[in-house]
C-alpha cells in the first residue's frame, strides 16, 4: 500500500505519480481527493485524484513543487512508499448533461479537472477545455484532454505554445462565439478567480475546487474554512467544489499566506540542502578542519571480520567477509583526506565520487553516503565485494604514497550499499521522463546491467536479454557466494526493475532472435555484454579425460545449478585431491569451491611465481588460510588416466622466470628434466576464456578482431553505429569494474546519438 509505482516528470518542477491504492481507487469519483503524508513527520496536504485504475489499484497525483512537502513529494521515486494516504475525500463533482461546458484548467489544476472532463463528457455533454500556463512547458495532459473533449484550447502567457493570453481570454473566446451553459475552473485561487469574475458578467453557472490548507481533512480542525455565500464552509468535507460566484476569494487567498515566512524558511533550508554538496560545502569543510591530517594518517587501516578459516572452508553459501560495523566505517572513513585532486577517483573506472560518499560515511550519512555511490555505480554492493580495488581506486591513494596502506575503500562501499539495503529505506536513483525511445541489452552480466541502468536513468525504456534462466550473468554462474552472495545481485537487480528495466531470460540473441529483429521491433541502440564464455585449455596429452573441467564449466554447475547438492540433477565430480590450472581470480574461486565440497586437498598451480598472480591478494589469503596449496612455477604438461579413462595424476614441469613478456610480466621457461608426477582425480582448468562467438557470428556490418572480440571504438561503438558493446566480448577478459565502465561509456554515446536524431 502507498507505493509509488510510476513517476513521469511532466515539466521541471511538475511530476505526476502513480501510487498504489486499491481502496481509494475502488471508490474514487471524480472531484475527491486524498491526504497525503511523504513520511512519518511530514504535513498533510491534500491532493486531488486526477485519474484511478480500478483494475490495477491505483490512483494518480499530479504535484507541483511549490512548498517543502510538494518538492519533498516530487523528490520520491517508483519503488518509494508515501508513509500515508487517505481517502478519498470531499464530495464528488456534480456531473449532468448541462448542455455545453467550458473546463478551464490553469497550471496543475489540469490534473484534477481530468476526471471532471472525462465524466461530463460521457454525460452527453459538449465539452470545451482551455488549458493555461506561463509556458508550453507548463502544459499538462493536453494529449488526455483531447480523448474526452470537443476542443480543446491552448493558452499561455508568453505564446510559446498555442494561443498567447490568459485563461479568461481564451474562455471569453468560446462565450462570444457560442452558448456555454456550465462553467468548472480549477487552478491557482487567483486564476478562479478572475475566471468566476468573467462568467459571473456572462451569468454562467460557474463550479470552482478549492486548495485550501488542510490539517486533518475529515472535517475535524476547521483549517481549511471558506466564505461561501456569506457563510463558513469547510473545504474538506463541505467541498472541495463550490459555486464559485459565491466564493470569498480574497479571504482565501488571505490565509492561504498565512504560512508563507514558514514556508520560505524551510523552503530556503532546502536549497541549503542543495548546496551541500561537493568538496566545498561547509560540512566537508568542518570536517576537515576537525582532524588533522597528520593525525588521520596515524589512524591503523581497519581489518575486515571474517568466518574463521576453519569453519568457513566447509560453508559454500557463507560469506567469507562479514562487513564492517558502523563504528569500524566511521573510523576507516576517518582516514581519508578529502583531497583536492583525489588520485582514488582517477583510478575508479565508473568515476565514482569516492571522497564525497566516505565522507558522508564519516559524519554519519550513511544514506547519503549510498545516494552518492549510486549516481554513477549501478551495483555498489557488488562493487565493494568484488572489484580489484588495490589495482584501481586504492592504488592511487594518497596514503600510498606516503608510504601507509590505502583508504578501504572496497570495504566502505560495501558498508554504505549494505547499510541502505539492511536498513529498509533503500532510495531509487533519480530519473528523467520517459522518453519512449526502446534500448536493448544482450546479456545480464555487469557491463549490460550498467548499461540498463544508466539508460534507464536518462529515460530510456530498457530491455535486457539473457540466455540463461537466472539474471546476473558472470555474478551469479561465475562467482561463488562466499564471495558475492545472490541475495546482494538479486537485491541490485531489483532496483534496476524498480527504476523500470526489464528482464527477458532464456532468450538467445543470435539464436533466439537477431539483432535485427530486435531493430525491427524498434530498438534504436543495442548494447552487447555477452561475456566470453568459451573456455581455453591447454592442449597437452590427456587433456580430454573424465573429470578434467574448465572453471567455468565447474563454477556454473555449482553456482547456477546446484551442483553442491549431491542429489542434484545438474551434478559435479567431488575430488578428494583437486588440482586447479592458473592464477586468477577464478582459479581461486574454483580451489576454495573445491575445499568445500569436500576435498582433502586442493592445490593450485601455476606458471609464474606468486607475484605475478592476477589474482587479488586478498583472494589469495583467503585460500592459504582456509588450507590451498600453492605449487607455483609449475605447468602441467600430461594428464594420466584409469582403465575407465578418468584422471588420476599430472605431470608437471617445473618452470623459472625469464625476461618479461609483452604484458611486462616476466616469461616462465622450462627447466629441462625438471617434471614431477602428482596424483589427481579432479583438474580444474582457469587459464582463461576466449568471446562467445554467437552475437559475432550472427550480425553483419561489424568488424570482429583476431581474438574474436568485436571492435569498438572508444565510446564502445561498433562499425555497425546502432550496436554497442563492452566487457568481456571487447576485451577478451575483464573485471567486473571494467565490463562496468564499458557499460557507462556506451550508455553516454547512446544518449548523446539518439538525442541528436
Amino acid at each position: 500500500m502507498n507505493r509509488i509505482i510510476d513517476k513521469q516528470q511532466f515539466s521541471e518542477k511538475v511530476f505526476k505519480l502513480v501510487v498504489e491504492a486499491p481502496l481509494i481507487a475502488k471508490s474514487r469519483k471524480a472531484g475527491n481527493f486524498v491526504i497525503v503524508k511523504a513520511s512519518e513527520n511530514s504535513e498533510r496536504i491534500p491532493l486531488t485524484i486526477a485519474q484511478a485504475d480500478k483494475e490495477k489499484g491505483t490512483i494518480t497525483l499530479v504535484i507541483q513543487e511549490v512548498g517543502f512537502s510538494t518538492t519533498k513529494i516530487c523528490k520520491m521515486n517508483a519503488g518509494d512508499y508515501l508513509a500515508d494516504v487517505v481517502g478519498p475525500l470531499g464530495k464528488p463533482t456534480e456531473i449532468k448533461n448541462y448542455g455545453t461546458v467550458v473546463c478551464a484548467g490553469g497550471g496543475v489544476g489540469t490534473a484534477p479537472l481530468l476526471p471532471i472532463v472525462e465524466a461530463l463528457k460521457k454525460a452527453g455533454n459538449r465539452v470545451i477545455t482551455v488549458i493555461a500556463g506561463r509556458s508550453k512547458e507548463l502544459i499538462i495532459l493536453e494529449k488526455e484532454m483531447q480523448e474526452y473533449s470537443d476542443e480543446v484550447i491552448i493558452m499561455t502567457d508568453d505564446g510559446s505554445y498555442g494561443e498567447k493570453g490568459l485563461v479568461t481570454q481564451g474562455i471569453e473566446k468560446v462565450i462570444n462565439r457560442e452558448k456555454v451553459d456550465k462553467c468548472f475552473a480549477i487552478g491557482p485561487a487567483i486564476m478562479m478567480k478572475f475566471v468566476c469574475l468573467l462568467t459571473k458578467k456572462y451569468e454562467i453557472p460557474t463550479d470552482v475546487s478549492l486548495n485550501t490548507i488542510m490539517v486533518d481533512g475529515t472535517g475535524m480542525c476547521g483549517a481549511c474554512r471558506v466564505t461561501v455565500g456569506g457563510k463558513t464552509k469547510f473545504v474538506c468535507v463541505d467541498g472541495p467544489e463550490f459555486d464559485g460566484h459565491e466564493v470569498d476569494f480574497d479571504e482565501m487567498m488571505m490565509r492561504l499566506r498565512a504560512y508563507k515566512p514558514a514556508e520560505a524558511e524551510e523552503m530556503q533550508m532546502l536549497g541549503e540542502e542543495k548546496q551541500d554538496e561537493g568538496r566545498d560545502a561547509q560540512w566537508r569543510a568542518d570536517l576537515r578542519k576537525a582532524v588533522k591530517p597528520k593525525e588521520r594518517m596515524q589512524i591503523p587501516r581497519v581489518e575486515m571480520p571474517e568466518l574463521p578459516a576453519t569453519y568457513r572452508a566447509h560453508s559454500l553459501r557463507e560469506e567469507v567477509n562479514q562487513g564492517l560495523n558502523k563504528e569500524q566505517a566511521q573510523k576507516e572513513a576517518a582516514r581519508c583526506l578529502d583531497c583536492a585532486n583525489p588520485g582514488c577517483v582517477k583510478g575508479c573506472p565508473v568515476s565514482i565520487d569516492i571522497p564525497g560518499f566516505i565522507k558522508n560515511i564519516e559524519r554519519g550519512e550513511f544514506g547519503e553516503a549510498a545516494r552518492t555511490l549510486k549516481r554513477t555505480s549501478s551495483l555498489p554492493a557488488v562493487c565493494g565485494r568484488v572489484c580489484p580495488q588495490e589495482k584501481q581506486c586504492e592504488a592511487g591513494c594518497i596514503h600510498i604514497k606516503t608510504g601507509g596502506k590505502a583508504v578501504a575503500i572496497g570495504y566502505l562501499e560495501r558498508f554504505a550499499a549494505d547499510y541502505e539495503r539492511e536498513s529498509g529505506h533503500s532510495e531509487l536513483p533519480k530519473c528523467k521522463p520517459s522518453n519512449g525511445i526502446k534500448v536493448a541489452a544482450v546479456g545480464s552480466g555487469p557491463s549490460s546491467l550498467s548499461f540498463a541502468g544508466d539508460m534507464a536513468k536518462n529515460g530510456y525504456s530498457v530491455t535486457v536479454f539473457e540466455a540463461l534462466h537466472e539474471i546476473g550473468g558472470v555474478l551469479k554462474y561465475g562467482i561463488p557466494e562466499f564471495r558475492l552472495p545472490n541475495k546482494i545481485v538479486d537485491a541490485e537487480i531489483e532496483n534496476l526493475r524498480k527504476i523500470g528495466v526489464e528482464f527477458v531470460k532464456d532468450c538467445i540473441v543470435g539464436k533466439t532472435i537477431s539483432v535485427e529483429q530486435l531493430e525491427a521491433d524498434g530498438y534504436k541502440a543495442v548494447f552487447v555484454g555477452s561475456g566470453a564464455g568459451l573456455p581455453r585449455f591447454m592442449n597437452i596429452p590427456g587433456e580430454n579425460y573424465i573429470n578434467i573441467l574448465s572453471s567455468n564449466e565447474y563454477l556454473t554447475r555449482v553456482n547456477l545449478m546446484d551442483a553442491s547438492d549431491k542429489e542434484s540433477a545438474t551434478p559435479v565430480p567431488f575430488g578428494k585431491h583437486v588440482l586447479v590450472v592458473g592464477g586468477g581470480n577464478t582459479a581461486m574461486d574454483s580451489v576454495r569451491t573445491a575445499l568445500r565440497l569436500g576435498a582433502e586437498s586442493a592445490t593450485i598451480v601455476y606458471r609464474r611465481s606468486e607475484n605475478e598472480m592476477p589474482a587479488r591478494k586478498e583472494e589469495v589469503k583467503h585460500a592459504k588460510e582456509e588450507g590451498v596449496k600453492f605449487l607455483t612455477l609449475h605447468n602441467p604438461i600430461e594428464y594420466l588416466a584409469d582403465e575407465n579413462g578418468k584422471v588420476k595424476a599430472v605431470k608437471l614441469q617445473k618452470m623459472e622466470l625469464g625476461e618479461p613478456d609483452a604484458s611486462g610480466r616476466r616469461s616462465p621457461i622450462a627447466i629441462p628434466g625438471a617434471i614431477e608426477t602428482l596424483d589427481v582425480d579432479l583438474v580444474i582448468v582457469s587459464i582463461g576464456v576466449r568471446p562467445n562467438p554467437i552475437i559475432p557470428h550472427s550480425v553483419s556490418g561489424i568488424e570482429i578482431s583476431a581474438k574474436g572480440t568485436i571492435v569498438t571504438d572508444e565510446n564502445m561503438r561498433s562499425a555497425r553505429k546502432e550496436l554497442y558493446a563492452g566487457g568481456d566480448i571487447v576485451r577478451g577478459g575483464a573485471t567486473v569494474i571494467l565490463a562496468m565502465g564499458d557499460g557507462r561509456k556506451a550508455a553516454k554515446a547512446a544518449d548523446e546519438a539518439l538525442q541528436e536524431k
